[in-house]
């Protein structure tokens, strides 16, 4: 094997792209095993300036010379660039890592080649902070050291999640990779229900985010499953549990369905 191919290329350096390049330099990776093929020169620009020596490379060149090749473009993109990649890819075997929303490893198959090892992943926003959480699967050309080395570069941006079949990948998307927009809409809804109420929009936006961060952190280290949580701030004829009863009339659980079943279904037609 070239003892001199890189560790990872991303073709897509956007902002999943970046954190994970940013987790793996974190990790203890040198820039310079790092390879990117971005469109965007300004961004493939300041990204260089902002990791020196990380390599530029065309798609080809990444199939071509990275050990681990991420996909992190939109999926709209794999039709055209997935068969661009297979000669490449078919001579130097990298493990293909997909970050693409709703493309199944059957369809990267059908584009890359039969005997490709492939694992999804869906990452989501809060891994620019290292606090994301990802689901992962694995094809069955996948070995386990294939996964470890998936763990490794998502693990490097937060935690990992490893689902047994990929029909789940839907409901990941749907539940972590939409998810922090459905916290984001929360803390909108709170801070401008606040400011009505009478509070200036600074208050009203630290109190708000303050919150749902600590309810969050809360939640994740209490052995408590969070009805019992929310059961313990409820008082019996409180304030919390007037506002409790207006979200229950008005079809939150419901609404929250429908909306993860939207997502699911969005990610299914991205896939084709």
């Amino acid at each position: 094997m070239n003892q001199h191919r890189l560790e990872a290329g991303f073709v897509g350096a956007g902002n999943m792209g970046q954190a994970l390049i940013a987790g793996l330099i974190r990790a203890g990776i040198d820039a310079a095993a790092i390879g990117i093929a971005e469109p965007d020169a300004d961004r493939a620009a300041a990204l260089r300036a902002q990791f020196p020596g990380l390599a530029l490379r065309t798609p080809v060149e990444l199939a071509a010379g990275a050990r681990t090749l991420v996909l992190a473009v939109k999926p709209q993109v794999l039709p055209t660039l997935g068969p661009t990649l297979a000669g490449a890819v078919a001579a130097a075997a990298p493990l293909v890592i997909s970050v693409a929303a709703g493309v199944s490893t059957a369809q990267m198959t059908a584009w890359l080649g039969a005997e490709t090892r492939i694992i999804r992943a869906m990452p989501n926003t809060p891994a620019l902070i290292g606090a994301g959480i990802a689901g992962l699967f694995a094809n069955d050309r996948a070995t386990a050291a294939d996964r470890e080395t998936a763990e490794r570069l998502l693990g490097a941006v937060g935690t990992t999640v490893w689902i047994s079949e990929e029909e789940q990948m839907h409901a990941v998307t749907a539940t972590s990779g939409s998810g922090p927009a459905y916290v984001f809409l929360l803390i909108e809804a709170m801070t401008a229900a606040a400011e009505r109420l009478g509070l200036d929009s600074a208050t009203a936006r630290e109190l708000s985010l303050a919150t749902v961060a600590g309810a969050a952190r809360l939640a994740a280290g209490s052995a408590e499953d969070p009805a019992q949580l929310r059961a313990r701030v409820t008082s019996p004829g409180g304030t919390t549990e007037r506002a409790i009863a207006v979200f229950e009339n008005g079809g939150l659980r419901q609404l929250v369905a429908e909306a993860m079943q939207a997502a699911a279904a969005r990610s299914r037609e991205l896939g084709g």
